[in-house]
């Protein structure tokens, strides 16, 4: 029997019915007498147990046969299956979910208010919302008296990781001020499928919303959190460290997201397609991918995990249409390149310099900053003595060639995991009665560094936690001058600040009218052992030891930094356990948002510091807020734990 590949409704819905009318195989059987009970004879749940449909399209056969016969502690019992039966099963799981996706093409016909009538699918809807795809383009719509609809307006979009690419979140939208603060109020939410501590940034074009999980974008309506599209993939077994994804890159129409296995993908931004894949590295290496892309022009740039797995990290620019690589910068140099005589020793095949924090960009000057990771091998530097360049550095790319400008190192030859991942945020200001371009940077390890983005020259470095052991000073040209006995060993070093850094990947933020630089920072110390690990191998972490947070007072604070000095102009506590990793954005209204230690979402007076106002989530932030404008009105959005929250005024 030959089927049309189009149906028309009815005969769609008569196909379907016979088709589960004849449907009485053993893959039904099994299901209905162990999974339907729960999850329902159509898989869509109940109240004893969730849908599966979403679990079933997000895992492989053999990972569906390991929860099947091994079940969820406390939540879901393990089925003891022969290999036939639980073969069938996993078969009508994956039907029951292609049914649930088969729904009918809904088209429309709809009247503007400008006297325009605009034609095609449904994608979602809502008593006052409407999503159409017309001619393969979105079409976010409202409805209002008459029958009629309008299109939405998105005039100020988040288009990036960190919005501007220049890295600072810093938004000019002007209706959140201080006087208002106060009255603001959760507008929507939207909840990850099988999301929990989420590490991503929202991106806003044109009024859609992007949102991501490991092998997983999400299209939203930004004004309601209503869903148009769903793109996903299993994760991929195997992979040593992709537990999250921090974000897309958008260029025209076209969406870009790393996956776990360290590949790059372009989707289409209004259907979801995918149009090109290519790999980056092979994960059977230890690679893997986290970060957020970052467009630069035509190009696409894309950075690497796996500096504690032995990895030998790079950044990678893709045109943006074929997917065709255009050059490739190796953070770890080749035998004879520069840089290459700061590694003694074989580690340097395998040495680190992950690249999974998004750098920025400069138009002004045309040149990329990208922060690289540590060494790996990281608490035992026996095989690879040397400053071990470019690892904890900043490095200035000709976005062009790939070719270096220069590079800036943090922490030389690192022995306490300080990669140097932390935003490099690009500001112009006066500095000593002359305008200059600044690089400003708050660092794992401690120090705040304010360069001259041309050259790379330190302009000022300047110690900003109480707590630090590893360093008496530093030189005039920003070498740390490391101090004695702090290197790990196998009876165990205390050294301040802990591997979690005084600060870390959560973003910070600059308000040109206070001159002041704004940023998450931990208090806390750590013991370092160093241990003999054998070889790199695939497959294995590769540390050359461990670590454990020091017993004592672990504090987190909110600060605000004078760039010109690198003083502490205030500082805001937060009490808890330093385990909370929220960002920042600041507004040109004087307001700080940030996620605080405890789980709130709290705004701050940018010159006081005094709170002003806080939402509770009751999450552990992994993440930072960002801002956008829809239909006119200014939004705060960010992912705490699971969930898309997005905030704004009363209507």
């Amino acid at each position: 029997m030959k089927l049309s590949a189009r149906l028309s409704l009815p005969a769609f819905l008569l196909f379907s019915a016979l088709t589960f009318a004849q449907d009485q195989t053993a893959g039904q059987r099994a299901y209905d007498s162990r999974c339907g009970r729960c999850h329902g004879g159509d898989g869509r749940g109940s109240d004893m147990a969730p849908a599966l449909l979403r679990g079933v399209g997000t895992r492989d056969d053999a990972q569906l046969a390991l929860l099947i016969r091994n079940g969820i502690p406390g939540k879901m019992p393990g089925s003891n299956v022969g290999d036939e039966e639980l073969k069938a099963l996993i078969g009508h799981a994956r039907l029951l979910r292609m049914r649930s996706r088969q729904r009918p093409i809904v088209r429309e016909t709809l009247q503007l208010t400008d006297g325009r009538t605009l034609e095609g699918e449904v994608l979602g809807e809502g008593f006052s919302d409407k999503q159409l795809r017309s001619n393969g383009k979105l079409h976010l719509l409202r409805r209002v008296e008459g029958g009629k609809y309008r299109e939405v307006t998105s005039s100020i979009d988040w288009p990036g990781y960190n919005g501007d690419p220049r890295g600072n979140r810093y938004t000019t939208m002007t209706q959140i001020n201080k006087s208002n603060v106060a009255g603001m109020t959760a507008k929507w939410v939207f909840p990850v499928p099988n999301g929990a501590r989420l590490q991503g940034t929202p991106v806003v074009v044109a009024g859609v919303m992007y949102v991501t999980d490991v092998n997983q974008c999400i299209a939203l309506d930004a004004g309601t959190g209503r869903q148009i599209w769903h793109w996903r993939r299993p994760v991929t077994p195997g992979t040593v460290g992709a537990s999250s994804n921090r974000g897309v890159a958008v260029i025209e129409d076209r969406v870009f997201i790393s996956t776990d296995h360290a590949h790059l993908v372009a989707l289409n931004r209004h259907t979801g397609e995918e149009i090109w894949d290519v790999e980056t590295a092979d994960y059977k290496q230890n690679y893997f991918a986290t970060g957020a892309p970052l467009a630069v022009g035509g190009l696409v740039l894309a950075g690497v995990g796996g500096g504690e797995h032995g990895t030998r990290g790079f950044i990678a620019a893709y045109d943006a249409k074929t997917g065709k690589e255009a050059w490739r910068f190796w953070t770890v140099p080749g035998k004879g390149d520069f840089g290459s005589e700061t590694w003694k020793g074989k580690d340097q095949e395998h040495g680190g310099g992950s690249t999974w924090l998004t750098g920025t960009y400069d138009p002004e000057l045309d040149t990329i900053y990208w922060p690289i990771g540590n060494p790996s091998k990281e608490y035992d530097g026996a095989d690879r003595e040397g400053d071990n360049l470019f690892t904890d550095s900043v490095v200035a790319l000709d976005p062009k060639t790939g070719q270096r400008k220069w590079h800036f190192q943090f922490t030389p030859h690192d022995l306490w995991d300080w990669d140097a991942t932390e935003t490099p945020l690009l500001i112009n200001a006066d500095w000593e009665g002359k305008p200059r371009k600044l690089l400003l940077h708050g660092n794992r390890n401690g120090f705040f560094y304010v360069l001259d983005r041309t050259n790379g020259k330190a302009l000022l470095v300047k110690q900003f936690v109480k707590k630090l052991t590893w360093a008496t000073g530093m030189t005039p040209e920003g070498r740390p001058i490391k101090a004695p006995n702090q290197e790990p060993s196998e009876k165990g070093t205390y050294v301040c600040p802990s591997q979690d850094g005084a600060s870390n990947f959560y973003s910070p933020s600059y308000i040109p009218a206070t001159g002041l630089f704004y940023f998450q920072t931990f208090e806390k110390c750590s013991v370092y052992t160093k241990r003999d690990q054998g070889d790199w191998t695939p497959g294995k972490a590769y540390l050359g030891g461990s670590q454990q947070t020091a017993p004592g007072v672990a504090e987190h604070y909110l600060r605000a930094l004078d760039i010109k000095t690198g003083k502490t102009v205030w500082e805001l506590p937060q009490p808890g356990p330093a385990q909370g990793w929220g960002g920042t954005i600041a507004t040109a209204t004087g307001l700080i948002f940030f996620g605080e230690e405890n789980g709130a979402m709290m705004a701050a007076d940018a010159t006081t510091g005094k709170p002003l106002w806080r939402f509770e989530t009751n999450q552990n932030w992994k993440s930072s807020p960002m801002a956008y404008q829809f239909d006119g009105k200014q939004f705060i959005a960010a992912i705490a734990g699971g969930n898309v929250l997005a905030f704004g005024l009363p209507d």
